[in-house]
């Protein structure tokens, strides 16, 4: 099983920079997508179903150009949950849950606080409602894999300038401390897992030639619940994807 997510940056602008195209020959069985900015009826998905993905999931932010995840799949989903029943995340397509068979997957695009104190404080309480969400899902579900935007760089590697952002939203001690909890309670980080030295990056800003000169943060992640963490097969950034700002991350899971 091959799942990516990547985090689009407005799905209508990364077709025009051949999201059709990269899609095609990255080939996963499951593409998570951020931040769609769109609601379905303003895309054209033909050239998805022609490459197979019959099964589209899309959770639009009630806010338009705004936000919003969606899920295209091959194979056909036992049931599709929007949202985690909280209206200020949900109203912004936060989690977008689909189940396969006895394993759950949930595509998930965290609030940011780079906008000010206001959205950081939303974002503090989000990761502490999510916290709880998750926990009380995977004693249901014990199969479970949470892909997406958090909008966190967990480690000192996880971005090029850590000393001069430890107070910078998105690595601060309090964000570090919830992702340091969240995988001590049962779950693995695929990437790191599988690349427990590699300094990578999933996202760079738009400013100051920051992706050429690779100054990026790793802020996008496919984490398993520690029972899939054996079948993990391979994790890689496709950095060479330039249809936003971010990269895709991918997962080859062996379900057993």
């Amino acid at each position: 099983m091959r799942i990516i997510t990547y985090n689009v940056n407005g799905i209508r602008a990364a077709i025009k920079k051949d999201f059709y195209g990269w899609l095609a020959d990255a080939n996963p069985d499951i593409l998570c997508l951020q931040e769609v900015k769109a609601l379905q009826s303003e895309v054209d998905l033909a050239p998805l179903y022609a490459l197979g993905y019959t099964h589209v999931a899309w959770y639009p932010a009630v806010k338009k150009g705004y936000s919003g995840t969606a899920t295209f799949s091959k194979i056909a989903p036992n049931q599709t949950i929007t949202g985690i029943g909280i209206a200020q995340y949900d109203d912004e397509g936060r989690v977008l849950r689909t189940d396969y068979g006895d394993w759950t997957l949930l595509n998930c695009y965290f609030p940011s606080g780079t906008s000010g104190e206001v959205r950081q404080a939303v974002k503090i309480e989000f990761l502490n409602d999510f916290f709880d969400y998750v926990q009380v899902l995977k004693q249901k579900r014990p199969r479970l894999i949470v892909v997406g935007d958090y909008n966190i760089a967990h480690q000192a590697m996880d971005l090029h300038n850590p000393a001069s952002n430890q107070n910078t939203p998105g690595f601060t001690p309090e964000e570090r401390a919830w992702m340091s909890k969240f995988l001590q309670s049962g779950w693995t980080d695929a990437f790191r897992h599988q690349h427990p030295a590699l300094q990578a990056y999933s996202w760079w800003s738009y400013r100051f030639e920051s992706r050429a000169k690779n100054k990026g943060w790793r802020i996008d992640y496919q984490c398993v619940t520690n029972p899939l963490q054996p079948l993990i097969q391979h994790v890689e950034l496709l950095q060479t994807a330039m249809q936003s700002d971010h990269c895709p991350v991918l997962m080859d899971i062996d379900f057993k």
